[in-house]
């Protein structure tokens, strides 16, 4: 617990965190305030402490380990969060400002609607701006404080905290388009199939659908006489009769239950990283942005439990 931590602690902490952050002992030691022969010291003391070694050093650069990586992963969340606790308590007001958002339709429907009665209703003087965009852009580049995005497209630079399980994404057709085109037996049998195709919107070409067979992931391109940019659209033409369309699993559960729409080739779908909370490593994060981040993932714990 914090009690039984010493202000050594501490200082090893910042330490280490600023030499993970600049992979430069001369540039963190001056951000520090200090040497850099006594950051040296230090980062040894606190590999001695925690029994791991967390960077690998030669004379051209510094790395950090697997060890290293796994620390600051969890330790800077935590950091940033007391920053913020301790701005919003120095601060004379509520958390204040706008908070621009960028959100995948589906993520949005799932994580941030239910609470937006709580987010008006406890930050008041917070402004939110909300985009649905299931483009793969650069967050930050646009100017999005937050963004919720799959795993598979988070900038490696990004801090990223988990929503949810893992998601699957599965081939789906209704009843009447199988009765006269039949069942195909394996993925590659899509390429003989009228497929409902998807892009990710502002990309010229249909998303390729993953599979997973004896260990690997493999790609089938699938044709067909749609084409469209929206899941929503897609799932209403499979409902139709008009296609495989191929959705997250979650989004389909109620049709397949109600058989609507038929599950197809379930035996090579496997799940992959669902939806993250993501922003940028800040040293200083605004309180708004603070006060959303922790209410979001107040609200998915509510829905967890």
């Amino acid at each position: 617990m914090i009690a039984t931590m010493t202000p050594t602690d501490f200082a090893q902490i910042r330490a280490f965190l600023a030499v993970a952050e600049t992979l430069n002992f001369s540039r963190a030691a001056e951000r520090l305030g200090v040497t850099p022969s006594a950051l040296s010291q230090t980062i040894r003391a606190f590999e001695a402490e925690v029994g791991q070694q967390m960077f690998q050093r030669t004379t051209r650069s510094v790395v950090l380990t697997e060890a290293g990586l796994h620390l600051r992963g969890r330790m800077e969340p935590a950091v940033a969060e007391m920053a913020a606790a301790l701005t919003q308590a120095r601060s004379k007001g509520g958390p204040r400002g706008t908070v621009r958002i960028v959100a995948f339709r589906s993520a949005a429907e799932r994580f941030l609607l239910p609470i937006l009665p709580d987010l008006r209703r406890d930050l008041p003087d917070v402004t939110l701006d909300i985009t649905l965009d299931d483009a793969v852009g650069d967050p930050v580049a646009d100017g999005f404080d937050i963004a919720i995005r799959i795993g598979e497209v988070i900038a490696q630079d990004m801090i990223a905290v988990p929503l949810g399980a893992d998601l699957r994404q599965i081939a789906v057709a209704a009843p009447a388009y199988l009765s006269r085109h039949g069942v195909p037996g394996h993925p590659r049998d899509l390429l003989a199939h009228d497929c409902i195709c998807w892009r990710w919107p502002g990309q010229p070409h249909p998303f390729p659908w993953e599979f997973f067979e004896d260990g690997r992931w493999f790609s089938i391109t699938p044709s067909g006489g749609l084409i469209v940019n929206d899941k929503t659209m897609a799932q209403r033409a499979a409902l139709d009769g008009l296609g495989i369309a191929f959705s997250i699993e979650d989004t389909v559960r109620d049709h397949i239950a109600a058989g609507s729409l038929i599950p197809l080739l379930q035996r090579w779908s496997a799940p992959f990283a669902g939806f993250h909370l993501t922003y940028p490593r800040q040293r200083h994060m605004p309180a708004a942005t603070r006060a959303v981040i922790d209410k979001i993932r107040l609200g998915v714990r509510k829905d967890a439990g």
